[in-house]
């Protein structure tokens, strides 16, 4: 097992144990690629909520908030395409009786190229010390140019296969690059075959007179039907955006990475409408608007980075994904996408409805233009999670495992804890509680050592750990400890809100935003 695996059972693991994510419907064995968010992950969910909407609609005047249904009219998923092109093209291995995506197993195939390029910049940069370019390096070192040819010949050659659904091309490749099964380690594979993603159900009480409807396996097209009426009710200028958050579903292959791929999962998207023409400065701006809102987090730059779509949607005439690498690899974190007028011109022409925007400036009506931004939060969570979680080794050579996850995520900001059950001090503790957990997230922890505390807060991400002892009544000062330094200080209890709210909040991420 390589050490990719080895991090993301510790990251299952760890999640469970501390009540970040349950497996779903346990007590009946499971259910594939279904999870459950415990105590502790419903909080880290909502904080990265709190902090995309805060970030879109609130640090943005002319960005406004949706909560559109899940059910739709069928006719919705006809105008957007999703009936008759929703599809990913599977292969399955006879041996394993196991289902791929044909294009992610080529894409993890071309991946051993890039990890090449890796290891050649690793020696290169262990050779030359502190004189190593590594931009000249990667433009002129010959294994690096031949491994990158390689790619660009490998991606090519997929791109065209996906842009033609060459099925039997894309069985063909698979074959001619030796791609096996990664559980049953054979070749033997199946004819590629398009399968469509969409959960169908039945609307209505009486089977034969149902009409068939899908839940929704996105939640732009709430945003594309509402356009009209969120632009005439709040008086929208072009441009302006339109956000939400919501939960979408689809019947795809799940390769058991955790919460990385469900088929139940919960999106946050904002769709910006422009002017025609202006959408590609528009797609670079959101672009690098997004990207910045990633990095404000402080998981690291070194996890991110940008790929260009080889194969464009249907809809789109730029894409791009800014992916991150997870315990599995660089994957799609976030997408960015260019959909022209496509989505809005087929909902007017399906429905029968004029839903073009009168410019007072250009004095004439157009279908908008629409940038797309849309992130999964399973798998911003999980970002979040594999990152933050670390076994280190401390200077007496004892280990803990911590949480580094961003203070403002954190579930809880504070744990107050009483260095013994007597003496007033647990009344103490609780006294200071009540006066934090107005603006805190607040936990008291009294059981155990307090070293065993302090380790068990490190496990599960607390920021900060105050502590009550018996000079606390004497002159109203407290011990706080910092999770990722372990450095503690004396400071008075009246200081505290203060020192929480600098170190803890939400502002400082968005203040790094503006």
């Amino acid at each position: 097992m390589d050490k990719k695996e080895d991090k993301l059972k510790e990251v299952i693991s760890h999640a469970k144990e501390y009540g970040y994510v349950f497996p779903s419907s346990e007590i009946y064995d499971g259910l594939a690629a279904t999870y459950d968010y415990g105590q502790l992950g419903v909080e880290l969910k909502n904080n990265i909520k709190n902090y995309w909407w805060s970030a879109m609609v609130q640090m943005h005047e002319e960005i406004v908030g949706l909560d559109a249904a899940i059910f739709m009219h069928p006719k919705t998923w006809k105008a957007s395409g999703h009936v008759d092109a929703f599809n990913d093209p599977l292969i399955d291995n006879k041996d394993s009786k196991k289902r791929y995506r044909a294009d992610v197993l080529i894409e993890d195939y071309i991946e051993k190229y890039r990890d090449k390029i890796k290891k050649e910049v690793v020696k290169g940069r262990k050779r030359f010390g502190e004189s190593f370019d590594e931009e000249q390096f990667l433009a002129t070192n010959p294994n690096v140019k031949r491994n990158a040819e390689k790619i660009d010949d490998l991606e090519s050659r997929l791109s065209a296969l996906l842009e033609s659904d060459d099925l039997d091309g894309l069985k063909t490749f698979i074959e001619e690059l030796g791609i096996v099964c990664p559980i049953s380690g054979t070749k033997n594979w199946t004819d590629v075959r398009q399968f469509n993603l969409m959960f169908g159900t039945e609307l209505g009480s009486v089977a034969g007179d149902a009409a068939t409807i899908y839940l929704r396996p996105e939640t732009a097209q709430g945003i594309f039907v509402n356009y009209l009426n969120v632009q005439k009710t709040g008086r929208m200028k072009i441009p302006f955006g339109i956000a939400q958050i919501g939960k979408a579903f689809r019947n795809e292959i799940v390769a058991r990475q955790f919460i990385f791929r469900m088929r139940e999962f919960e999106q946050m998207e904002m769709q910006y409408f422009v002017r025609p023409g202006e959408e590609l400065r528009w797609y670079e701006y959101w672009k690098e608007k997004r990207t910045k809102w990633h990095k404000a987090l402080g998981l690291g730059d070194e996890f991110y980075r940008h790929h260009d779509h080889i194969k464009l949607a249907h809809y789109a005439n730029a894409a791009a994904d800014i992916e991150f690498d997870f315990p599995m690899g660089f994957k799609e974190l976030e997408g960015i996408h260019s959909r022209t007028d496509f989505d809005l011109r087929k909902h007017e022409e399906f429905s029968g409805k004029k839903i073009q925007f009168f410019d007072p400036e250009l004095n004439k009506s157009y279908i908008p233009y629409v940038i797309e931004t849309s992130v999964g939060l399973d798998r911003m969570f999980l970002a979040v999670l594999s990152a933050s979680l670390k076994n280190e080794t401390l200077e007496d050579g004892s280990e803990r495992v911590v949480l580094s996850i961003p203070p403002a995520l954190a579930p809880y900001k504070v744990a107050v804890m009483p260095l013994t059950k007597k003496d007033g001090l647990p009344e103490k503790a609780r006294e200071i509680i009540n006066g934090l957990k107005f603006d805190f997230n607040c936990q008291y922890d009294e059981k155990d050592s307090i070293g065993k505390r302090y380790r068990r807060q490190d496990a599960i991400g607390t920021p900060f750990h105050v502590t009550v002892d018996h000079q606390t009544l004497e002159d109203n000062s407290v011990t706080i400890r910092n999770r990722d330094t372990m450095k503690q200080e004396r400071v008075a209890i009246d200081a505290l809100h203060t020192i929480l709210d600098e170190k803890v909040s939400l502002k400082r991420l968005l203040q790094q935003l503006s």
